[in-house]
């Protein structure tokens, strides 16, 4: 699951506004805007979900878990080493 503040944290590490993320996901502006203003947890279609993450992962951004390994606890997002 990806939560609102990740997706906003997302889009604000790689620089682009929620129109351009539309644009590299195929998904339409308002379901971003939608879930960006959701609280907690994104709801969506799990194709949306899918489009989304693998929008933010071809663009070099990693998602992190709350169980995932991270300096912190909890949930986030990080650029992905360069290969």
């Amino acid at each position: 699951m990806i939560s609102s503040s990740q997706l906003r944290a997302a889009r604000a590490l790689l620089g682009i506004d929620q129109r351009t993320l539309a644009s590299m996901s195929g998904v339409s502006l308002p379901t971003i805007q939608r879930m960006e203003a959701s609280q907690g947890h994104v709801r969506g279609t799990v194709s949306t979900l899918t489009r989304i993450v693998e929008a933010l992962d071809a663009a070099g951004l990693e998602l992190i878990g709350s169980e995932q390994p991270s300096q912190g606890r909890g949930r986030g997002v990080r650029l992905k080493d360069a290969p």
